[in-house]
């Protein structure tokens, strides 16, 4: 899942709009894996009908699932422990699952695009006066993505900043802020109604040494240290910090020390599809195949791609009403590039043709939620409900859940994960999610277990990401919603597209097998933690 950008994640098409996502080549044969251990073959569940929902589910096996995590973390092993989009550990990755895929009888092909692709090196970050203080990157720092590389000092000098802070900053949006910024300086930005990226362009522009974006400081989330991307290559360092420091910087004398590679890569999307009976309608199940340079990215996002690779393996025998296609992303982690290239790359004849799009981003959290997306903005937070449809596919994943005596909360569509293009071109989008840096309060850990206080995923986006980061509960229990949610609604397109399905007699289940019907009895459950 990528990091922050200008909202609470990574704002949709920063890179795309900048116009660096060239397409550079068409959607050709994908080439075989070779550096990764190799996963046991999948025996397949077979022609399964419409009816056999539930027998999906017993074919898609945690072993299975795992055995997948297990090669990833081998591939990251074998090349430099990281799996990023642009490095040969994400080469190997693509090339893995496009095997796999293939060998299952699925129709395997990859979309090469370029991308901004930055590694970060090393960082230092300091007060030199008026008060001489050492801060830790990742604690009280951390460098923005594609920033600069530098080693500069000077005067931290605030630029429109809003103290104390109301919301809606603008700081450093105008090239105008800085019309009395005295070159040489450090601008001291806040974080607010415009792209990080544009801040530090402004900053550059107006002869900055550096930049120091501070988050905003006017919500409990908006304290925090302030993880970025600046969507395009800067020449300047950039770092975010919690607001709190930044409001004690101003006017202090400040270094800022980066090293760092920043520059245009190639990388690929992966799909395998399963042709259905009929070509007019598709479902696009997908998943983000990067990892961030740090680490193997495990469960960011391995996790998503073993549980969808499973699915796909057992689903390869049937043919279902509808077209389904599996995507794997490349570049999520620097601002949803694939997928966004993708969405950008079909005519609007073929956009027409999704009706709905599943996205499995962090499965296995190892302080897990049950978090859907919640389209039908119940929540009334953040961005709004989905296009219409995306309620529809709340409810299917509300009733796996609810089935299961599992309870579940919503969360908002914010364009952190690769369902963002997809609600941009309105298409309609669910999925599930089991948290990353957010911190799990006392109710959620009475309903959900775990420990309260605590990061869900307290390896988010760090090295630690391994395959011993994984909550196998979590895994089993949201594979298996991969699986009953892809067969419902590939079977069933019509609980997105229109006409409602007539409701089973008693509220058995339907023709979808195994209690995968359409229905809102998950709500209750939900409410739990909306009270």
């Amino acid at each position: 899942m990528t990091a922050p950008h200008r909202s609470r994640r990574s704002r949709l098409g920063a890179v795309a709009a900048a116009g660096l996502t060239a397409m550079t080549g068409v959607l050709l044969t994908a080439t075989p894996a070779s550096a990764a251990p190799a996963a046991p073959a999948a025996a397949g569940c077979g022609a399964l009908d419409a009816t056999q929902g539930a027998q999906l589910l017993d074919c898609v096996t945690l072993e299975d699932v795992k055995a997948h995590l297990d090669a990833l973390q081998g591939i990251a092993d074998e090349n430099g422990g990281t799996r990023a989009s642009g490095t040969a550990g994400y080469d190997a990755s693509a090339d893995y699952v496009a095997e796999k895929a293939a060998a299952a009888g699925l129709t395997v092909t990859t979309q090469d695009f370029e991308f901004p692709f930055f590694q970060q090196n090393s960082a230092a970050f300091a007060q030199t006066a008026p008060t001489p203080a050492e801060y830790a990157d990742g604690t009280d720092f951390a460098v923005m993505a594609l920033s600069g590389s530098g080693d500069v000092s000077g005067t931290a000098v605030a630029v429109d900043v809003q103290l104390p802070p109301t919301g809606g900053s603008t700081s450093g949006c105008e090239a105008a802020d800085f019309a009395a910024f005295p070159a040489g300086s450090v601008a001291l930005l806040q974080r607010g109604t415009c792209d990080f990226g544009v801040k530090a362009a402004n900053a550059e522009a107006a002869g900055a040494a550096g930049a120091v974006i501070m988050n905003e400081g006017n919500a409990p989330d908006r304290l925090e240290l302030l993880l970025g991307n600046l969507g395009v290559p800067v020449g300047i360092p950039v770092v975010g910090v919690p607001f709190a420091l930044g409001e004690s910087l101003q006017n202090a004398t400040v270094t800022i020390q980066v090293d760092a590679v920043s520059e245009i890569r190639e990388t690929s999307n992966v799909f395998a599809e399963l042709p259905g009976a009929g070509a007019d309608q598709v479902l696009v199940v997908g998943s983000h195949l990067d990892s961030v340079p740090e680490g193997p990215g495990i469960n960011d996002n391995g996790s998503g791609t073993a549980s969808i690779l499973a699915v796909a393996e057992q689903l390869a025998g049937s043919t279902p009403p509808v077209t389904v296609r599996f995507a794997w992303w490349g570049a999520e982690e620097l601002g949803l590039v694939g997928s966004t290239e993708y969405v950008a790359s079909l005519p609007p004849a073929e956009l027409e043709k999704i009706y709905a799009y599943l996205n499995f981003d962090m499965v296995a959290s190892p302080n897990h939620v049950n978090f859907l997306y919640d389209g039908d903005d119940s929540d009334a937070a953040g961005a709004g409900p989905g296009p219409a449809g995306s309620a529809q596919i709340e409810d299917v994943f509300e009733k796996f859940f609810a089935d299961r005596g599992q309870p579940v909360e919503g969360t908002d569509f914010d364009g952190r994960s690769d369902y963002g293009p997809f609600i941009e071109a309105g298409i309609p989008a669910g999925g599930t999610f089991t948290g990353a840096e957010g911190i799990k309060t006392a109710e959620q850990a009475e309903l959900y277990g775990g420990t309260a206080g605590q990061p869900y995923d307290p390896c988010y986006h760090q090295a630690c990401d391994t395959t011993g980061n994984i909550n196998d509960e979590a895994l089993d229990l949201h594979a298996d919603a991969v699986a009953a949610a892809t067969f419902t609604l590939a079977h069933q397109p019509e609980l997105v597209t229109g006409a409602a399905p007539a409701a089973p007699a008693g509220g058995g289940d339907t023709a979808a097998g195994g209690g995968l019907s359409h229905d809102h009895a998950g709500v209750a459950l939900r409410g739990v933690l909306r009270g």
